[in-house]
This record gives structure tokens, C-alpha cells and sequence, in this order.
């Protein structure tokens, strides 16, 4: 399977990129993944309605500049649906078995992705209420794709 995180911003501190690193090699096993960042767009301090909403428009288009036409797009977003890491790998393997050329899921900006990248998407899954650090959902997330991928093969991981 061929997947791509399409993130908005950059791992800055070591320990996150470390982490990421360590989560692509797990999961070079399992499958072609690429994690592609984009810039995330500067706001003040105290943004205005407008101001986020254009900032989730031009985040999203360049989140969308990454997609292709038969992608099917998993939006993390916290309106979306939670679920245990065991349903998590039976909805994994339903989508990677959809006829979709690759997986794309995608990770906005502090404010969240823009509605037309949420329209897309084929799955909003959320992470559960509480608010993460984009850094820190990103390392779940492929931290949750290894193990979903561990799962469905039946193969050992720590509970």
C-alpha cells in the first residue's frame, strides 16, 4: 500500500523527528509511506474569524497541490470518528482495500483543515476530545498506522 501524510508544518525539536523517523522504518515493512510538510500560514496572536479561515483556505490549498485524483483522503479532524486501535485496523483495512491508488491522510494547521480538504475526505478520524500538538498527532497517527498494520497480520505489538 502507498501512503503519504501531508502534514501543515515542520517537526522542529530532534525528538520529533527522531520519533517520526523511527515509525517510517517500522512501517517500511508494511508499506510505501511518505510524510510531505507544508507551510503553515503565520496568524497574530488573537486571529479574527476571517483571518483563520483564510488561513485554513491557504493551508488547504496546499495540502490539496499534494493530492491526486484517486487518493482516498483520511482528514484528522476533531469532528470525526474515534475509534479503538482494533476497529481503527478493520477500518484501515477496508480503505486499503477500496481500489484507491494510495492512502492520503491529512493533518492541518492549529486551526484545522479547510471544509473543501473535509468535503474530500473519504474518513474524518479524530484522535479523541482533547486538543494534541500537531507534532504529537502526527507520531500517533503513524504510530496508529503500524500498529494497525501489526494487528491485521496477527503479528505481536505491547499493549
Amino acid at each position: 500500500m502507498q501512503i503519504v501524510v501531508a502534514a501543515v508544518g515542520k517537526l522542529k525539536e530532534r525528538y520529533w523527528r527522531e520519533a517520526q523517523a523511527e515509525y517510517l522504518k517500522r512501517l517500511s515493512a508494511y508499506a510505501r509511506i511518505d510524510v510531505v510538510e507544508v507551510e503553515h500560514t503565520s496568524l497574530p496572536a488573537h486571529p479574527g474569524d476571517a483571518e483563520i479561515a483564510e488561513a485554513q483556505r491557504t493551508e488547504g490549498a496546499r495540502l490539496a497541490g499534494i493530492l491526486r485524483d484517486r487518493d482516498g483522503v483520511i482528514a484528522l479532524d476533531r469532528s470525526g470518528r474515534t475509534y479503538t486501535s482494533e476497529a481503527w485496523s478493520q477500518q484501515y483495512e477496508k480503505l486499503q482495500l477500496a481500489g484507491y491508488g494510495r492512502l492520503a491522510f491529512l493533518l492541518g494547521g492549529s486551526h484545522g483543515l479547510d471544509a473543501d480538504l473535509l468535503n474530500r475526505a473519504a474518513l474524518k478520524w479524530s484522535f479523541g476530545p482533547m486538543t494534541l500538538p500537531h507534532e504529537l498527532a502526527r507520531i500517533v497517527l503513524l504510530e496508529q498506522l503500524y500498529r494497525g498494520e501489526k494487528i491485521l497480520r496477527g503479528e505481536p505489538y505491547h499493549k
